[in-house]
């Protein structure tokens, strides 16, 4: 007879303290002490061979008993899980609309702090306020024990707080620090002549940068008593072999990008043209390649009419980041990581996909995104704005000439025409029926087709 391991507890706590030598022998069962007579008796151990012995009426009854035992107990533990789920859930919202909340303040303070009109002492009440906001959101709550102990979407909000708290700190403490200085320093009116200061001038020339050097806060600090051992300079011939890398991570884009460039019909002279060539090189190196291709390829991956979709969207956020980082910095890019590698943003063209959903190399994604745009942001701080649009131009130039936003696609759009017009529709998507109106969303917002209906073009192969 086949014992359940759930039912052994219950049998050992029947069992008799001290056996009688009948039961030992086999010769009476050890629970109803009932001879067995012609009954099989049933060896309960140690050994088949020696130890207690039970009836088969007992053990079934004893193991019926452990059975339901074990029923009601999964029973509630069931309803405790759902009593649990159930006051768990609204307390985790509240929480995260809690950390939502004051992440936006944080990304709020941080833009009012980069904006000149706001003043300088409002700055520092909204600094102040904010960091009271983020003092007073209390401990993460404890989930229930039959809960999900490895929250993720808690620990990602309370990173991205983090993130925009320190962003909200250094843009106010910028603010602050040349707010200081500009007001110590004295009116210039003999330098608004150099500067050509617009008429009636106060002769206060404000600084937004100052550049002192590597030595001047050792100098600084010493002042005060404090010494900060300097590093040791470096030799004249490791300056001279590693400087101009170090300063320069593309000394010759200036020189030989624009050459190469016309050859694929860009101007740079042009930047409108410049610019969203640059915004599909940097689309292309920091999202499409690379990791990309294995998220794609797995089980629940993007369709090639997602990721067809999702790339024209980030186009335009390429595009309106590079534009911004033309006069407010390369930290501008950051707001195209942010979209490129959010892990719950599902994609463009209706799609409901979101990398969240695998968990193939979605890490090393994110981990790429990042990498590639703080090479095209330190481009930009070293060399200048041009300078980082010329290397992903000519990046998007070489890799992908005839995309969306580069001068060869109304080409590239004009021979998929011509194709799909001699093509048999009958299975393709609604929006593919009107001719003029899917040439129209080609050329000025492909992802507005839709993920389905760019799907059907990329199995068609029309657009190469």
């Amino acid at each position: 007879m086949h014992i359940p391991d759930y039912a052994r507890a219950v049998i050992r706590s029947a069992l008799p303290t001290v056996p009688t030598s009948r039961q030992v022998g086999a010769l009476d069962c050890c629970l109803c002490d009932k001879p067995f007579g012609d009954r099989l008796p049933v060896p309960l151990g140690p050994t088949p061979e020696s130890g207690l012995f039970g009836c088969r009426a007992c053990l079934t009854r004893l193991v019926t008993r452990a059975r339901r035992a074990r029923d009601a107990e999964l029973t509630q533990d069931a309803e405790r899980s759902r009593a649990e789920s159930a006051a768990w859930l609204p307390v985790r919202e509240r929480h995260l609309a809690q950390l939502d909340s004051v992440r936006q303040a944080a990304e709020a303070v941080a833009g009012l702090a980069r904006d000149g009109d706001t003043e300088a002492l409002r700055v520092a009440w909204l600094l102040v306020s904010l960091e009271s906001a983020y003092t007073w959101i209390p401990d993460a709550p404890e989930p229930p024990a039959s809960a999900d102990r490895e929250d993720s979407e808690l620990r990602d909000e309370t990173f991205r707080l983090d993130l925009a708290m320190i962003t909200a700190r250094e843009a106010a403490a910028e603010r602050l620090a040349y707010h200081l200085i500009n007001e110590a320093q004295p009116e210039e009116p003999e330098m608004c002549e150099e500067f050509e200061c617009p008429e009636g001038c106060s002769g206060r020339h404000d600084s937004s940068h100052i550049d002192c050097g590597p030595d001047v806060v050792f100098e600084n600090l010493a002042e005060h008593g404090i010494t900060v051992e300097q590093p040791e300079p470096e030799p004249l011939s490791s300056l001279s072999s590693f400087g101009e890398e170090k300063h320069s991570p593309l000394p010759d884009i200036e020189e030989q990008a624009p050459a190469a460039l016309a050859h694929f019909g860009i101007d740079t002279d042009d930047a409108d043209v410049l610019v969203s060539a640059a915004a599909v090189g940097l689309v292309t190196d920091a999202w499409r390649e690379g990791p990309l291709d294995v998220i794609h390829a797995a089980d629940g991956g993007p369709s090639d009419g997602e990721i067809f979709a999702q790339s024209v969207d980030l186009y335009r956020r390429a595009r309106t980041a590079l534009v911004a980082a033309r006069d407010d910095g390369p930290e501008e890019l950051l707001a195209f990581v942010a979209i490129a590698s959010d892990l719950d943003l599902p994609w463009a063209g209706g799609s409901r996909f979101a990398l969240r959903t695998v968990s193939e190399s979605v890490a090393e994604f994110v981990q790429h995104v990042d990498d590639r745009v703080w090479f095209t942001a330190e481009v930009i701080r070293e060399q200048g704005w041009r300078a980082g649009l010329l290397h992903r131009a000519a990046s998007a130039a070489f890799k992908a000439p005839a995309h969306f936003g580069m001068p060869g696609w109304p080409d590239a759009v004009a021979s998929a025409m011509e194709r799909l017009a001699v093509l048999d529709r009958s299975g393709a998507p609604e929006a593919l029926t009107e001719l003029a109106a899917v040439k129209a969303a080609l050329l000025e917002a492909p992802d507005r087709l839709g993920a389905d209906a760019l799907d059907w073009i990329s199995r068609q192969a029309l657009l190469g």
